[in-house]
């Protein structure tokens, strides 16, 4: 039997505000499994972003558990974490998160690269040919469009063959014909590679594309 991607197991998370404890996620279970793609909506401060952040091993939990591929997150140190990632998780972040540093094609390739990969320049070649941007493979991240950079972003995280992507608000920053393009683009890729999606949104027509919607409410899922 197929076992989850993601279980997510009484999760809490509080913070402190000033000298009082602040709940942001409470009692929060639920389990993904591998191929589904689920939204998870709310209002702005509802704890969706903390959420995307613990299932990625980002941050600790107060409360509850998180396993990933069957690998209790709580027993893993910092390092084991990062490892875990890197072999698990792709991200697309709102803010698109690339190197400025780094062209289009080694921001693609540094994943690749901290994989082990031995065919990571080929690899993230054909990868940004597939987001349409096989002529911006020099350019670096200042010289790109929102959009562009945003499917650059596409194009790292799907590029290691992620079994679980996680996304979020990956619009937020985008006009709204260049969000509808990223957004098409990135479910035909999710798609295409049988890729778990975790999505962050706002956008109640983005969330209807997934095979599952999450509501959080003050911290709980409704």
């Amino acid at each position: 039997m197929e076992k989850p991607v993601v279980e997510v197991l009484a999760l809490g998370k509080t913070v402190d505000n000033g000298g009082e404890p602040l709940t942001i996620l409470q009692d929060i279970s639920f389990s993904v499994m591998p191929g589904e793609t689920v939204a998870i909506v709310g209002a702005s401060g509802s704890g969706k972003s903390t959420l995307l952040g613990l299932l990625a091993g980002l941050d600790v939990p107060t409360a509850g558990e998180i396993r990933l591929d069957g690998v209790a997150l709580a027993a893993l140190d910092e390092d084991e974490r990062a490892r875990q990632r890197g072999k698990l998780l792709g991200f697309v972040f709102q803010s698109f998160q690339l190197l400025p540093s780094l062209n289009a094609l080694e921001n693609v390739m540094l994943p690749l690269e901290l994989a082990g990969s031995r065919t990571s320049t080929a690899t993230a070649r054909d990868w940004l040919a597939r987001v349409g941007l096989e002529h911006r493979l020099k350019h670096y991240p200042k010289h790109l469009s929102g959009g562009e950079q945003q499917r650059v972003a596409l194009a790292r995280a799907f590029a290691p063959n992620p079994r679980l992507v996680l996304a979020d608000e990956p619009t937020g920053n985008l006009d709204a014909a260049t969000g509808q393009q990223i957004i098409e683009m990135m479910f035909d890729l999710n798609a295409k590679q049988g890729t778990t999606l975790i999505l962050v949104t706002h956008d109640e027509a983005i969330a209807a594309r997934c095979g599952r919607v999450l509501r959080i409410q003050s911290g709980r899922l409704g």
